[in-house]
């Protein structure tokens, strides 16, 4: 009888159709989406598409979309090393290795690298946005949010309204 004991179902309280058609507990949903490459030869560069959804308090904005380029989340992870108390996750890396010259592909503007890179870079801006303390920081609303990062900001928190 002791196991019947142990696998018995815990009692729990029915859910309401009020429970089911609530607000939904906080969440933040960033997707890094859409890459695009742009420009020829030494002008090149692929951009991608970073949306936000949020019901966090602490942004103001709960519905974003920009784009941004490998060199803005460089930006976004120096600026978070340097003012926060938060442990930064690397970014995938430079790869060198694909600028060189008579490659067999495209370089860093191969299809897969790009799939590659994008799908690293949603992880990384995810495991940043996810941590309560980097959430208040304003480089990451900047970089979430704003069209354009102004790199002349002044570092700091975002308080909640």
């Amino acid at each position: 009888m002791e196991t019947a004991e142990a696998t018995r179902r815990l009692h729990t309280k029915k859910q309401t159709l009020d429970d089911a058609y609530a607000a939904p507990a906080n969440f933040l949903e960033i997707d890094v989406i859409n890459p695009i490459t742009h420009g020829m030869a030494k002008k090149r560069y692929t951009d991608y598409e970073v949306r936000m959804r949020t019901n966090l308090p602490v942004f103001k904005i709960k519905e974003s979309s920009v784009r941004r380029r490998y060199s803005d989340f460089e930006w976004l992870r120096c600026e978070l090393e340097r003012d926060s108390k938060i442990v930064v996750p690397a970014l995938p890396g430079k790869a060198i290795k694909r600028l060189l010259p008579f490659r067999n592909d495209d370089g860093i503007y191969d299809e897969d690298f790009i799939e590659d890179r994008r799908k690293s870079l949603e992880g990384f801006v995810n495991k940043i946005a996810g941590h309560p303390l980097a959430q208040n920081e304003r480089c990451l609303h900047m970089f979430l949010q704003e069209p354009i990062i102004d790199k002349n900001y002044v570092p700091g928190k975002i308080r909640p309204n």
